[in-house]
């Protein structure tokens, strides 16, 4: 009798062991065959939508500095450098005034020439004057004294020397225009800055020959006002543009970095949005400036800038997890009474569905219109029980994690689905 009640309870500790070994491991093959939820919160906070673009540094303005005459470059002035920060004025270069200097001297003796020719002129003129006014003279003592052909002869010779006052006249005008002249190209021979800047290129060596008879040679690439202001030149799609002009009229800021500087962030504003359109495989793209200051001349012509325009924000409201808006489950996970919103068979979003597998360019006008209104009504999904309950949103700026919250059952703190992942296949750890 001892024996079979010993028998007896070793059996039922051995059943009472295995069943509850059997419950340990139906409820842990239960949990590893569930399927594992990832959900984000819904947060309250700042949102900034943007437009992105890249563009490259350019200065404001680039003024070409050219020579208007010929001639070696003189190698006992020292040339502008690359880089260089020049005033107003500052000599750049000079060419080789030797020619021009002797050709000033030629004309500043040829206008010596014409001024002793006029008062030569002027002499005569003055002394054919006195002999007329004293045959004059002579005729009202007594007209015997003169005979009239010696009258003659007097007026006569004032108006030959009156045309030769002219002509010496005529004459020293031509002396000085052609002095004025030489004087210019002896002035053009110091190459000057015309304005102050920063010396971009330098296109001459010493010793150069410059040859300015058919086009005018370019010497240096000036850039004025660099540390006041630089543009970039970005190409923004037509999709954007119109969200880039509401940037334009509120003055809000663009932010960008530079591949040199990849931990700064540099600020500007849009200055100008070009209407001169171009297109490149079938993609129109505008032209909009953006200008920045450039106190330290890091910005250098040519670097290239990611931008983010800023066109809206809002300071304090509920942003969705974009994740969660790119979820969409199976019909399988969702509880019955919003199956109809992924099995196609909802009417909205079975025309939604419709219209995503077709161009925009095969529907009305009116059609594509209403899907682009509805693009912002959504749903979000929530964990009930073992399933998932669908929320209907209204969405509206978005930036890369977030999404504004404008209508819907949500509140700050709540859980939404982001990805399932499904049970790992037997036999892996």
């Amino acid at each position: 009798m001892k024996s079979f009640l010993r028998l007896a309870a070793i059996l039922l500790v051995v059943v009472g062991i295995g069943a509850a070994a059997y419950n340990a491991a139906t409820d842990y093959w239960k949990k590893r065959q569930q399927p594992q939820i990832r959900t984000a919160k819904v947060r309250r906070g700042r949102l900034v939508s943007v437009v992105n673009a890249t563009g490259k540094v350019q200065p404001v303005r680039t003024i070409l500095v050219g020579s208007f005459i010929s001639g070696p470059i003189d190698t006992t002035v020292p040339l502008a450098n690359f880089n260089q920060e020049v005033a107003k004025g500052d000599v750049l270069c000079k060419i080789d005034s030797r020619i021009y200097r002797a050709n000033l001297d030629r004309d500043q003796a040829l206008l010596e020439s014409r001024v002793a020719e006029l008062n030569r002129a002027k002499a005569v003129l003055a002394h054919a004057e006195r002999d007329l006014e004293r045959s004059a003279k002579l005729g009202k003592v007594n007209q015997e004294f003169i005979a009239e052909t010696e009258v003659d002869k007097f007026h006569f010779t004032v108006l030959k020397s009156k045309a030769e006052v002219a002509l010496a006249e005529a004459s020293l005008k031509v002396a000085e225009s052609s002095l004025q002249y030489s004087q210019t190209q002896m002035e053009y021979c110091e190459i000057k800055a015309p304005e102050a800047g920063i010396i971009l290129n330098r296109k001459i060596e010493p010793g150069q020959t410059l040859a300015a008879q058919f086009q005018t040679p370019e010497l240096f690439v000036i850039a004025p006002n660099m540390r006041e202001r630089v543009d970039i030149l970005a190409a923004v799609d037509e999709a954007d543009i119109g969200l880039i002009r509401q940037t334009q009229q509120r003055t809000l800021p663009v932010s960008f970095t530079v591949d040199a500087y990849a931990d700064e962030l540099f600020e500007g504003r849009v200055a100008e949005v070009r209407m001169n359109s171009s297109t490149t495989q079938n993609v129109v793209t505008y032209p909009v400036i953006v200008a920045a200051t450039n106190a330290e001349l890091k910005l250098l012509p040519g670097m290239t800038a990611s931008l983010s325009f800023e066109v809206d924000e809002r300071a304090d409201t509920i942003r969705i997890p974009n994740a969660a808006l790119r979820f969409f489950p199976t019909p399988r996970q969702v509880r019955p009474e919003d199956r109809h919103l992924v099995d196609g068979t909802d009417r909205n979003t079975s025309q939604e569905d419709d219209h995503a597998s077709h161009s925009e360019l095969a529907i009305s006008a009116a059609e594509r219109s209403e899907l682009r209104r509805n693009r912002s009504r959504r749903h979000v999904w929530k964990t009930e029980g073992e399933l998932l309950r669908a929320v209907e949103v209204e969405t509206g700026l978005s930036d890369s994690q977030y999404t504004e919250l404008v209508q819907g059952e949500l509140q700050p703190g709540d859980e939404l689905v982001t990805g399932i992942v499904p049970p790992a296949p037997f036999g892996s750890p």
